[in-house]
C-alpha cells in the first residue's frame, strides 16, 4: 500500500513540473478551475474533516467538479487547496436562476454617442485591445430551456470568468455540511466553514502574473493588461479601462472606479476655480499698518498666564487669513454649491449609460426578489407567502425587528455620545493649555527665528497641537467603531446583500459625520462666538473651571478652521495610503519569503493567490469610504470649502493617486475577489445628495460667521466716513473698548505677564466685539451695529441659500437623469425581447406540429399576439 502511495505522489509531482505555474485548468489541461478552498489539518481535524467531506459530497451532488492538491505538493508541505470546476449545465442552471443577462441579437440602433473635440483627448486615451471594446448586442435574462435563442459561440467561453465565480460562490454559500438539512439549518455556508477553522480561504482565481503575460496560451493575461495600462502610477493621466475592470472583477468593482474616474474628472474644475480664488487673495493681499496696529493695546487673551498685546503682533496671522478669507470667498462657495449638483446630475447620467451598457438595468429587483442573504434564510425560521412570487419564504417577525433596531439605534446614539465627549475633551484641552502655552512661549528662542518666529504663535500652537490629538482620537473610535457597526448590522439581520451594505453605510456615515467634523464645526461655529468681555467672560462649564471659552486666532477663526481640515485631511491621506498600500505589500512580502527559494513550477497559480491577502466582503465597502464618505474628499471640499479654497485641488491629487493605489493593490497585493452585481454606488447616492444640500447652508453660514466679509461690507456700505466707499478706518472701528481698572482680579494677567512695554498710563484695552465704551450710559451694551451686522448676516445666509438652491433645482430639472438615447436603447431591447421570443415559440411550434403531422397553425393568433406585445413595450 505505501508503495503505491508513493507511486501516485511521483506521479503528481511529474505532473505539476509539466504543468504551468498560470496554469487555471484541472491537471487534464481541459477542466478551467472556477475557485479555490484551502485547508489544513489541525487538533480539531476529524469534525472538521467531517464537515469537508459531507459539504463537498453535497457540492458533487449539485454538479460541481472537484480536484484536491495534496498537501505534499504545497510549498509549505501543509496546505490542502480543492479546486473547483463548474460544467455548463451548472452554469446554464444556475445563470437561468440568477437572471443573468446574455446577448441574444446584435445591437442595431446606432450610436451617436460622441463627445464633440474627441480627438483633443487622444493622448489620454488607450488602445483597443486594453480597453477591451465588445460587440454590442441586445441582452436578456439567460433561460436554460431556451439557449439555441441566446447567441452562444463556445459554451466555455459564453460565462466570463467573473461570472463563473460569481455563479460558484452563490452555491458555495448556500450548500449544507450536514447531512439532513431539516435537522440544523444553520450548518450551511462557505462563511460559517471559514469562521470555524474548517477552510483557512476561499477565493477565484488571478488569470496570470501581473507583471508578464501568461506562457500558457490557453490562459488569459488581462490582469498583466490591468497592471501594466492600469496599476501603474505613471499611467496616472490615461482613462481608466472600464470594460476590462468590469469584466475582469465584476460590475460592482467597475462602478466602482467609474464613479472614481468621474469625480476626478469633475475635481479638475473645482479645483481651477480654487486655485484662481487663491491666486485673488494673494495678488489683494491687504498691507497691515504698523502705525495703527502698535498704538493699539489689546486686552489679555485669557487669565492670568496672558498679558496685554499690540494689535501689530497679528499682521501676520491677518495676511494669511486674508488668502482665504476675501471677495472671492463667496464666489467659490456659490460655485461649489451649483458644482456640487453638476457633479451629481452628471454622474447619473453616466451611471444610466453604464447601467445599460453593463447589462444592469431592473437589476435591483432581481437583487431584491432572487439573492436573500444565506444568513438571512437560515436564521429567520417563520416563513410566510410572497404575494409577487406566490411562494412560501423566511421573514423576520415584526417585534424582533422592532427590538433589533432599538438596541442598534441605541448602540450608535451611545458612540455618538462618546465622540461628542472626547471633543469636549479636546476642547478642554484647547482652554487649559492655551494659558500655559502663552506663559511659556513668551520668551522662546523660536520667537528669534528671522522667517516663521513670528508664525509660532500660542494660537497656533495650541490649535495645531489640539488638531493632531483630536485626528488620533478619530482613528481610535474609528477603528473600534468599525467593528461595532458590523456586528449591530449582522444583529439586524438584513434581507438582502443590498440592504445590508446599505445599513452598514447609513451607520457608518452618521458616525463619522459626528467623528471627523465635530471639531470643525466646532471651530467654525462655537469657537470665539461665546466668549464675552472684559469683566464678564464666559466660561466652558462654570466659573470655578477656570477654562475660559476659547477666543478666535487674533486673524480669525478661518484661519484655524483651516488649519484643522488641513491636518485631518492630509493625515487621513497619509494613513489612509499607508493601510491600503504599504502594509499589505510588507504582509505579502513576508508570506511569500519562503516560496521565493521554490523553483518556479512549484509555485503553482493558487499558490501564489494564497499568499496574497484577502479582499473581504468590506472590501469595496471601505473604499467607497474613504472617497465618498464625510472624512473622504467629498465632504471637506463642499461643507467647509468656503474656508479653503484649495481643497479641490488636494482633493484632486488626492484622488488622482487614490485611482493608481487602489488598482495596483487590487490588481497585485490581493486576491481576486468575487464578482458582484450593482447597478449603482447605493446608499452613497442618497448620501452625496444629503451632504451636497448640507454643504450650502454650512457654507453660507461659514461666510456669514466664520469670515470677516459681513463685517466688513457693513462698514465699507453703512459707517465708513465722509463720503467715498473706503475701507479707512475698519480696524479702529471692529474693535471695543474697555477700562482696565474695571478688569477684576481673576481676570487680570500677573504683572510678571505683562511685556515690557505695559505701564500704568495704559488705561484701557481693546477687544474684538461691537459694544458702547466705558462712560456711555449702556456701557458695555452692544451697539447697534452689531445688531446691523447680525441682521446682514442672516440676509446674507437666507439669500445665498435660495439663489443656489433655485439654481440647483434648475440644474438637476433641465438635466435628465438618463440621456435619451439610453432610453430609446432600453425600449428597443425590451420591445425586441418581446418580439423574438414570441418568433422563437411559434417557430418552435411549428416544428413540433410539422413534427407531429399536424400542420394546423394559425398566423392570425400569432399577428395578433406580436402586435399586442408591440404595444405594450411602446407604453
Amino acid at each position: 500500500m505505501s508503495d503505491r502511495r508513493l507511486t501516485v505522489c511521483a506521479c503528481v509531482q511529474v505532473d505539476k513540473q509539466h504543468q504551468s505555474k498560470d496554469s487555471v485548468y484541472f491537471r487534464d489541461g481541459l477542466r478551467r478551475i472556477d475557485f479555490i478552498l484551502s485547508y489544513v489539518e489541525d487538533k480539531d481535524g476529524e469534525r472538521k474533516e467531517e464537515r469537508r467531506k459531507i459539504y463537498e459530497a453535497n457540492l458533487k451532488n449539485v454538479g460541481l467538479q472537484l480536484e484536491l492538491e495534496d498537501k505534499s505538493e504545497s510549498e509549505d508541505g501543509k496546505t490542502y487547496f480543492l479546486k473547483i470546476h463548474t460544467p455548463w449545465d451548472v452554469l446554464a442552471t444556475y445563470a437561468d436562476v440568477l437572471k443573468i443577462k446574455v446577448p441574444f441579437k446584435v445591437n442595431d440602433v446606432p450610436d451617436n454617442h460622441e463627445a464633440p473635440a474627441s480627438w483633443l483627448f487622444t493622448p489620454l486615451r488607450l488602445p483597443d485591445h486594453v480597453m477591451h471594446p465588445e460587440p454590442d448586442y441586445f441582452t436578456s435574462p439567460f433561460d436554460k430551456s431556451k439557449t439555441d435563442f441566446f447567441l452562444i459561440d463556445d459554451k466555455e467561453t459564453f460565462f466570463p470568468p467573473s461570472t463563473r465565480n460569481r455563479i460558484v460562490y452563490y452555491i458555495l454559500s448556500r450548500c449544507t455540511y450536514n447531512k439532513d438539512d431539516k435537522l440544523n439549518k444553520d450548518k450551511r455556508g462557505i462563511k460559517r466553514l471559514l469562521n470555524n477553522g474548517t477552510y483557512t480561504s476561499a477565493f477565484p482565481l488571478h488569470d496570470c502574473r501581473y507583471w508578464t503575460r501568461s506562457r500558457d496560451s490557453s490562459c488569459e493575461s488581462e490582469r498583466y493588461s490591468l497592471y501594466r495600462y492600469w496599476a501603474r502610477f505613471l499611467r496616472f493621466y490615461k482613462e481608466q479601462p472600464l470594460n476590462l475592470i468590469r469584466r475582469y472583477y465584476g460590475e460592482k468593482i467597475g462602478i466602482y472606479f467609474a464613479w472614481l474616474g468621474f469625480y476626478t474628472e469633475m475635481l479638475f474644475y473645482a479645483a481651477v476655480v480654487g486655485l484662481a480664488c487663491f491666486i485673488y487673495g494673494a495678488a489683494t493681499k491687504e498691507i497691515c499698518d504698523e502705525n495703527i496696529g502698535g498704538n493699539i493695546v489689546m486686552c489679555p487673551l485669557c487669565d492670568k498666564k496672558c498679558g496685554y498685546w499690540k494689535l501689530n503682533s497679528t499682521c501676520n496671522s491677518t495676511w494669511q487669513s486674508h488668502l482665504f478669507d476675501n471677495t472671492a470667498t463667496v464666489f467659490f462657495a456659490i460655485f461649489m454649491g451649483i458644482w456640487v449638483t453638476l457633479f451629481l446630475e452628471f454622474w447619473k447620467r453616466r451611471q444610466a449609460r453604464l447601467e445599460y451598457e453593463w447589462d444592469l438595468v431592473d437589476f435591483e429587483e432581481e437583487q431584491q426578489r432572487l439573492q436573500l442573504r444565506p444568513e438571512y434564510e437560515t436564521k429567520c425560521t417563520s416563513k410566510r407567502l410572497n404575494r409577487v412570487t406566490q411562494e412560501m419564504e423566511p421573514y423576520l417577525p415584526v417585534t424582533s425587528k422592532l427590538a433589533r433596531s432599538c438596541l442598534s439605534g441605541a448602540t450608535v446614539l451611545f458612540w455618538i455620545s462618546l465622540i461628542i465627549a472626547s471633543i469636549i475633551g479636546v476642547i478642554a484641552y484647547r482652554l487649559a493649555v492655551f494659558a500655559a502655552l502663552a506663559s511659556f512661549m513668551k520668551d522662546s528662542p523660536t520667537n528669534k527665528l528671522e522667517v516663521v518666529g513670528s508664525l509660532i504663535t500660542p494660537q497656533l500652537a495650541t490649535s495645531v497641537t489640539a488638531s493632531c490629538i483630536n485626528f488620533i482620537i478619530i482613528m481610535i473610535l474609528n477603528f473600534l467603531y468599525e467593528r461595532v457597526a458590523i456586528w449591530i448590522t449582522d444583529m439586524e439581520i438584513p434581507k438582502t446583500h443590498v440592504e445590508y451594505e446599505n445599513k452598514l453605510t447609513v451607520k457608518m456615515f452618521l458616525f463619522q459625520f459626528v467623528n471627523y467634523y465635530s471639531s470643525c464645526f466646532y471651530v467654525a461655529f462655537f469657537k470665539g462666538k461665546f466668549v464675552g468681555y472684559p469683566g464678564k467672560y464666559a466660561y466652558m462649564f462654570n466659573e470655578w473651571s477656570g477654562l475660559r471659552n476659547e477666543e478666535c486666532d487674533p486673524g480669525g477663526c478661518l484661519i484655524e478652521l483651516t488649519t484643522q481640515l488641513v491636518i485631518v485631511m492630509a493625515g487621513k491621506q497619509v494613513w489612509g495610503n499607508i493601510q491600503e498600500a504599504l502594509v499589505p505589500w510588507l504582509q505579502n512580502w513576508w508570506k511569500s519569503r519562503s516560496a521565493r527559494s521554490h523553483p518556479e513550477s512549484l509555485y503553482s497559480r493558487w499558490e501564489q493567490d494564497y499568499d496574497l491577502q484577502n479582499f473581504s466582503q468590506f472590501g469595496l465597502f471601505y473604499e467607497y469610504l474613504e472617497m465618498g464618505k464625510i472624512e473622504g474628499a467629498f465632504g471637506f471640499i463642499t461643507l467647509f470649502v468656503a474656508s479653503f479654497p484649495l481643497a479641490p485641488l488636494l482633493a484632486l491629487m488626492n484622488n488622482i493617486l487614490e485611482v493608481r493605489v487602489d488598482a495596483w493593490k487590487l490588481t497585485t497585493q490581493f486576491r481576486r475577489p468575487v464578482a458582484a452585481k450593482a447597478h449603482s454606488i447605493g446608499a452613497w447616492d442618497e448620501i452625496l445628495n444629503m451632504i451636497a444640500i448640507f454643504s450650502v447652508v454650512t457654507n453660507a453660514f461659514i461666510v456669514a460667521f466664520t469670515s470677516d466679509m459681513i463685517p466688513r461690507l457693513v462698514y465699507l456700505y453703512a459707517y465708513h466716513p465722509g463720503t467715498e466707499l473706503t475701507m479707512k478706518g475698519y480696524i479702529n472701528n471692529s474693535l471695543s473698548i474697555f477700562n482696565i481698572s474695571e478688569i477684576p482680579f481673576k481676570n487680570s494677567p500677573d504683572p510678571s505677564e505683562n511685556p515690557p512695554w505695559f505701564s500704568s498710563s495704559v488705561t484701557t484695552c481693546r477687544y474684538r466685539d461691537y459694544r458702547y465704551p466705558p462712560g456711555h450710559e449702556h456701557e458695555y451694551s452692544h451697539t447697534m451695529q452689531f445688531w446691523h451686522i447680525l441682521a446682514a448676516k442672516m440676509a446674507f445666509i437666507i439669500i445665498m441659500e435660495h439663489v443656489v438652491f433655485v439654481v440647483k433645482f434648475f440644474v438637476a430639472w433641465i438635466i435628465p437623469d438618463v440621456p435619451s438615447d439610453v432610453k430609446a436603447r432600453v425600449k428597443r431591447e425590451r420591445y425586441l425581447i418581446q418580439e423574438y421570443l414570441h418568433n422563437y415559440e411559434v417557430e418552435k411550434l411549428k416544428l413540433q406540429l410539422s413534427q407531429s403531422g399536424d400542420q394546423c397553425i394559425c398566423p392570425e393568433i400569432a399577428s395578433t399576439v406580436k402586435h399586442e406585445v408591440l404595444s405594450e413595450c411602446l407604453t
